[in-house]
Protein backbone atom coordinates (compact mmCIF):
# COMPACT_ATOMS: atom_id res chain seq x y z
CA UNK A 1 0.00 0.00 0.00
CA UNK A 2 1.27 3.15 -0.90
CA UNK A 3 -0.03 6.93 0.60
CA UNK A 4 -1.02 10.31 -0.59
CA UNK A 5 -1.55 13.58 1.30
CA UNK A 6 -4.56 15.96 1.65
CA UNK A 7 -3.61 19.30 0.63
CA UNK A 8 -4.65 21.31 4.07
CA UNK A 9 -7.48 23.12 2.33
CA UNK A 10 -9.61 23.82 5.33
CA UNK A 11 -9.53 26.87 7.94
CA UNK A 12 -8.16 30.40 7.99
CA UNK A 13 -5.07 31.29 5.97
CA UNK A 14 -2.81 31.01 8.88
CA UNK A 15 -4.14 27.32 8.95
CA UNK A 16 -3.58 26.32 5.64
CA UNK A 17 0.16 27.58 5.32
CA UNK A 18 2.24 27.33 2.29
CA UNK A 19 0.65 24.59 0.34
CA UNK A 20 3.96 24.52 -2.37
CA UNK A 21 6.09 23.72 0.44
CA UNK A 22 3.99 21.52 1.77
CA UNK A 23 3.76 19.43 -1.64
CA UNK A 24 7.49 19.30 -1.97
CA UNK A 25 7.50 17.97 1.58
CA UNK A 26 5.34 15.18 0.86
CA UNK A 27 7.46 14.33 -2.33
CA UNK A 28 10.71 14.16 -0.30
CA UNK A 29 8.81 12.01 2.59
CA UNK A 30 7.89 9.09 -0.04
CA UNK A 31 4.31 10.01 -0.51
CA UNK A 32 3.56 8.81 -3.88
CA UNK A 33 0.13 11.61 -4.58
CA UNK A 34 -1.38 14.74 -3.08
CA UNK A 35 -5.37 15.00 -2.90
CA UNK A 36 -7.84 17.76 -2.56
CA UNK A 37 -11.69 17.02 -1.48
CA UNK A 38 -14.63 19.61 -2.92
CA UNK A 39 -17.23 21.92 -1.58
CA UNK A 40 -18.94 24.67 -2.49
CA UNK A 41 -19.72 25.67 1.30
CA UNK A 42 -18.43 23.81 4.59
CA UNK A 43 -18.52 24.39 8.43
CA UNK A 44 -15.53 26.26 8.35
CA UNK A 45 -13.86 27.98 5.36
CA UNK A 46 -12.73 25.46 2.82
CA UNK A 47 -10.27 26.29 -0.30
CA UNK A 48 -11.39 25.43 -3.80
CA UNK A 49 -9.88 22.12 -4.42
CA UNK A 50 -8.84 22.60 -7.86
CA UNK A 51 -7.64 25.93 -7.47
CA UNK A 52 -5.56 24.48 -5.10
CA UNK A 53 -4.45 21.21 -6.68
CA UNK A 54 -3.40 23.77 -9.90
CA UNK A 55 -1.41 26.00 -7.88
CA UNK A 56 1.26 22.91 -6.94
CA UNK A 57 1.79 21.22 -10.31
CA UNK A 58 5.42 22.64 -9.79
CA UNK A 59 6.38 21.34 -6.94
CA UNK A 60 4.50 18.30 -6.68
CA UNK A 61 7.12 16.61 -9.29
CA UNK A 62 6.08 13.55 -10.37
CA UNK A 63 3.11 12.95 -7.84
CA UNK A 64 0.11 11.77 -8.73
CA UNK A 65 -2.91 14.58 -8.47
CA UNK A 66 -6.41 13.78 -7.16
CA UNK A 67 -9.68 14.62 -6.35
CA UNK A 68 -11.17 13.36 -3.67
CA UNK A 69 -13.77 14.11 -4.83
CA UNK A 70 -15.22 16.35 -7.12
CA UNK A 71 -18.69 17.25 -7.66
CA UNK A 72 -19.41 16.94 -11.16
CA UNK A 73 -23.46 17.46 -10.60
CA UNK A 74 -23.00 20.36 -8.32
CA UNK A 75 -19.63 22.21 -10.70
CA UNK A 76 -21.51 20.96 -13.87
CA UNK A 77 -20.07 17.94 -15.97
CA UNK A 78 -18.81 20.06 -18.73
CA UNK A 79 -17.28 22.42 -16.42
CA UNK A 80 -15.78 19.73 -13.72
CA UNK A 81 -14.54 17.90 -17.35
CA UNK A 82 -12.87 21.34 -18.66
CA UNK A 83 -11.26 21.64 -15.63
CA UNK A 84 -9.98 18.07 -15.51
CA UNK A 85 -8.64 18.08 -18.55
CA UNK A 86 -6.53 21.49 -18.03
CA UNK A 87 -5.26 19.97 -14.61
CA UNK A 88 -4.15 16.29 -17.16
CA UNK A 89 -2.49 18.40 -19.67
CA UNK A 90 -0.54 20.66 -17.03
CA UNK A 91 0.85 17.85 -15.34
CA UNK A 92 1.90 15.73 -17.70
CA UNK A 93 -1.13 13.32 -17.24
CA UNK A 94 -0.76 12.74 -13.39
CA UNK A 95 -4.33 13.24 -12.43
CA UNK A 96 -6.01 10.94 -10.81
CA UNK A 97 -9.93 11.86 -11.20
CA UNK A 98 -12.25 10.99 -8.25
CA UNK A 99 -15.35 12.16 -8.21
CA UNK A 100 -18.25 11.73 -6.06
CA UNK A 101 -22.16 12.81 -5.51
CA UNK A 102 -21.28 14.96 -2.78
CA UNK A 103 -22.89 14.95 1.30
CA UNK A 104 -23.52 18.12 1.50
CA UNK A 105 -27.12 19.58 1.63
CA UNK A 106 -25.07 23.63 1.62
CA UNK A 107 -23.32 22.64 -1.90
CA UNK A 108 -26.48 22.11 -3.58
CA UNK A 109 -28.69 24.62 -2.27
CA UNK A 110 -25.61 27.07 -3.47
CA UNK A 111 -25.95 25.36 -6.71
CA UNK A 112 -29.65 25.65 -7.07
CA UNK A 113 -30.18 21.88 -7.41
CA UNK A 114 -32.64 19.34 -5.08
CA UNK A 115 -29.67 17.54 -2.73
CA UNK A 116 -32.63 14.37 -2.95
CA UNK A 117 -31.86 14.41 -6.82
CA UNK A 118 -28.38 13.62 -6.42
CA UNK A 119 -28.16 10.03 -7.06
CA UNK A 120 -29.84 10.17 -10.63
CA UNK A 121 -28.02 13.06 -11.50
CA UNK A 122 -25.20 11.96 -10.52
CA UNK A 123 -24.92 8.77 -12.75
CA UNK A 124 -25.72 10.80 -15.54
CA UNK A 125 -23.49 13.42 -14.64
CA UNK A 126 -20.59 11.30 -14.85
CA UNK A 127 -21.81 9.49 -18.02
CA UNK A 128 -21.19 12.98 -19.60
CA UNK A 129 -18.18 13.74 -18.30
CA UNK A 130 -16.32 10.74 -19.76
CA UNK A 131 -17.90 11.75 -22.93
CA UNK A 132 -16.47 15.18 -22.41
CA UNK A 133 -13.07 13.84 -21.63
CA UNK A 134 -13.07 11.10 -24.51
CA UNK A 135 -13.59 8.05 -22.92
CA UNK A 136 -17.11 7.35 -23.77
CA UNK A 137 -18.73 9.69 -26.36
CA UNK A 138 -21.31 6.78 -27.65
CA UNK A 139 -24.26 9.23 -26.95
CA UNK A 140 -23.14 12.08 -28.96
CA UNK A 141 -21.60 14.34 -26.10
CA UNK A 142 -19.10 16.88 -27.82
CA UNK A 143 -15.42 16.17 -26.66
CA UNK A 144 -13.14 19.04 -25.02
CA UNK A 145 -10.50 20.97 -26.55
CA UNK A 146 -7.63 20.85 -25.59
CA UNK A 147 -7.63 17.32 -25.00
CA UNK A 148 -5.80 15.87 -22.29
CA UNK A 149 -2.56 13.84 -22.05
CA UNK A 150 -4.06 10.48 -22.05
CA UNK A 151 -6.33 9.12 -24.96
CA UNK A 152 -9.87 9.27 -23.03
CA UNK A 153 -8.57 11.56 -20.52
CA UNK A 154 -7.73 10.66 -16.72
CA UNK A 155 -8.88 7.41 -14.71
CA UNK A 156 -12.18 8.25 -13.23
CA UNK A 157 -12.73 6.65 -9.96
CA UNK A 158 -15.89 6.60 -8.11
CA UNK A 159 -16.53 7.80 -4.13
CA UNK A 160 -18.94 5.81 -1.85
CA UNK A 161 -19.42 4.56 1.69
CA UNK A 162 -18.98 1.06 0.53
CA UNK A 163 -23.23 0.02 0.58
CA UNK A 164 -23.65 -2.96 -2.01
CA UNK A 165 -25.78 -0.28 -4.43
CA UNK A 166 -23.00 2.20 -4.06
CA UNK A 167 -20.24 -0.35 -5.28
CA UNK A 168 -22.55 -1.86 -7.87
CA UNK A 169 -22.34 2.03 -8.95
CA UNK A 170 -18.48 1.92 -8.59
CA UNK A 171 -18.32 -1.01 -10.90
CA UNK A 172 -20.53 0.34 -14.11
CA UNK A 173 -19.20 3.83 -13.68
CA UNK A 174 -15.64 3.93 -12.72
CA UNK A 175 -12.13 2.79 -13.02
CA UNK A 176 -11.46 2.43 -9.07
CA UNK A 177 -13.30 2.88 -5.94
CA UNK A 178 -12.42 6.02 -3.49
CA UNK A 179 -13.49 4.76 0.03
CA UNK A 180 -13.88 7.75 2.55
CA UNK A 181 -11.98 6.05 5.65
CA UNK A 182 -14.40 7.80 8.29
CA UNK A 183 -17.19 6.20 6.48
CA UNK A 184 -15.72 2.50 6.06
CA UNK A 185 -13.92 0.46 7.95
CA UNK A 186 -11.21 -2.30 6.29
CA UNK A 187 -13.33 -4.96 6.51
CA UNK A 188 -15.72 -3.34 3.67
CA UNK A 189 -12.75 -2.40 1.63
CA UNK A 190 -12.04 -6.27 1.81
CA UNK A 191 -15.82 -7.13 1.07
CA UNK A 192 -15.85 -4.52 -1.44
CA UNK A 193 -13.03 -5.93 -3.41
CA UNK A 194 -13.79 -9.20 -3.09
CA UNK A 195 -16.89 -8.88 -5.05
CA UNK A 196 -16.35 -6.43 -7.73
CA UNK A 197 -12.58 -6.98 -8.00
CA UNK A 198 -12.15 -2.97 -8.30
CA UNK A 199 -8.86 -1.07 -7.35
CA UNK A 200 -9.61 0.55 -4.02
CA UNK A 201 -7.98 3.94 -3.00
CA UNK A 202 -8.86 5.20 0.87
CA UNK A 203 -9.36 8.86 1.22
CA UNK A 204 -9.86 11.46 3.85
CA UNK A 205 -7.93 9.47 6.55
CA UNK A 206 -8.03 12.60 9.55
CA UNK A 207 -4.34 12.34 11.05
CA UNK A 208 -2.35 13.28 14.23
CA UNK A 209 -0.02 10.96 15.53
CA UNK A 210 0.66 11.74 19.44
CA UNK A 211 1.60 9.94 22.50
CA UNK A 212 -0.41 12.37 24.30
CA UNK A 213 -4.16 10.56 25.59
CA UNK A 214 -5.45 14.48 26.41
CA UNK A 215 -4.33 15.43 23.43
CA UNK A 216 -5.80 12.44 21.15
CA UNK A 217 -9.35 12.96 23.11
CA UNK A 218 -9.24 16.63 22.07
CA UNK A 219 -8.60 16.03 18.65
CA UNK A 220 -11.41 13.04 18.64
CA UNK A 221 -13.66 16.02 19.94
CA UNK A 222 -12.82 18.33 17.63
CA UNK A 223 -13.04 15.98 14.91
CA UNK A 224 -16.68 14.81 15.87
CA UNK A 225 -18.07 18.28 16.11
CA UNK A 226 -16.49 19.01 12.69
CA UNK A 227 -17.98 16.08 11.06
CA UNK A 228 -21.23 15.74 13.21
CA UNK A 229 -20.00 11.72 13.88
CA UNK A 230 -20.17 9.92 17.22
CA UNK A 231 -16.74 10.68 19.15
CA UNK A 232 -16.71 6.47 19.76
CA UNK A 233 -17.40 6.40 16.19
CA UNK A 234 -14.85 7.74 14.81
CA UNK A 235 -12.16 6.71 17.03
CA UNK A 236 -11.60 3.46 15.71
CA UNK A 237 -11.79 5.36 11.89
CA UNK A 238 -9.13 8.29 11.90
CA UNK A 239 -5.64 7.68 12.72
CA UNK A 240 -5.66 10.02 15.44
CA UNK A 241 -3.29 8.21 18.20
CA UNK A 242 0.04 6.90 19.09
CA UNK A 243 2.05 4.91 16.42
CA UNK A 244 1.69 1.55 17.36
CA UNK A 245 -2.37 2.28 16.95
CA UNK A 246 -2.14 4.68 14.05
CA UNK A 247 0.41 1.66 12.37
CA UNK A 248 -2.24 -1.43 13.37
CA UNK A 249 -5.04 0.73 11.41
CA UNK A 250 -3.05 1.13 8.28
CA UNK A 251 -1.80 -2.37 8.35
CA UNK A 252 -5.54 -3.51 8.19
CA UNK A 253 -6.35 -1.07 5.33
CA UNK A 254 -3.05 -2.30 3.54
CA UNK A 255 -4.75 -6.33 4.25
CA UNK A 256 -7.78 -5.48 2.90
CA UNK A 257 -6.50 -4.71 -0.15
CA UNK A 258 -6.19 -0.84 -0.74
CA UNK A 259 -3.82 0.46 -2.95
CA UNK A 260 -3.09 4.06 -1.81
CA UNK A 261 -4.48 5.86 1.44
CA UNK A 262 -4.88 9.44 1.46
CA UNK A 263 -3.78 10.81 4.99
CA UNK A 264 -5.32 14.14 6.21
CA UNK A 265 -3.05 15.88 8.96
CA UNK A 266 -5.60 18.07 11.35
CA UNK A 267 -3.12 20.28 12.76
CA UNK A 268 1.06 20.78 12.03
CA UNK A 269 0.65 19.50 8.80
CA UNK A 270 4.18 18.92 7.20
CA UNK A 271 5.28 18.15 11.08
CA UNK A 272 2.96 15.43 10.91
CA UNK A 273 3.64 13.87 7.62
CA UNK A 274 7.20 13.42 8.81
CA UNK A 275 6.09 11.52 11.83
CA UNK A 276 3.81 9.32 10.07
CA UNK A 277 6.36 8.43 7.64
CA UNK A 278 8.90 8.28 10.39
CA UNK A 279 7.18 6.72 13.53
CA UNK A 280 4.23 5.08 12.09
CA UNK A 281 5.18 3.65 8.32
CA UNK A 282 8.22 1.61 9.79
CA UNK A 283 5.41 -0.80 12.14
CA UNK A 284 2.67 -1.10 9.76
CA UNK A 285 5.32 -4.31 7.90
CA UNK A 286 5.65 -5.54 11.84
CA UNK A 287 2.70 -7.18 12.73
CA UNK A 288 0.77 -7.58 15.77
CA UNK A 289 2.97 -7.23 18.90
CA UNK A 290 4.36 -10.55 20.72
Amino acid sequence: MEYGAHLPLLGSPGDVGDLASYARTAGALGFRALAVNDHLQFRRPWLDGIVALSSVIEASGDLTLATTVALPVVRGPAVLAKAAAALDVLSGGRLLLGVGPGSSPADYALAGLDFDERWPRFEAAVRALRAHLGRSADDGTPVLEPRPVRPGGPPVWIGSWGSPAGLRRVARLGDGWLASAYSTTPAQVAAGRAAHGVPCAVATMWTFVTEDAGERAAWLSRLAALLHRPEDDLAGRVLVGPPEWCAALLRAYADAGAELLFLWPVADHEQQLERVMRDVVPLVGRGAPG
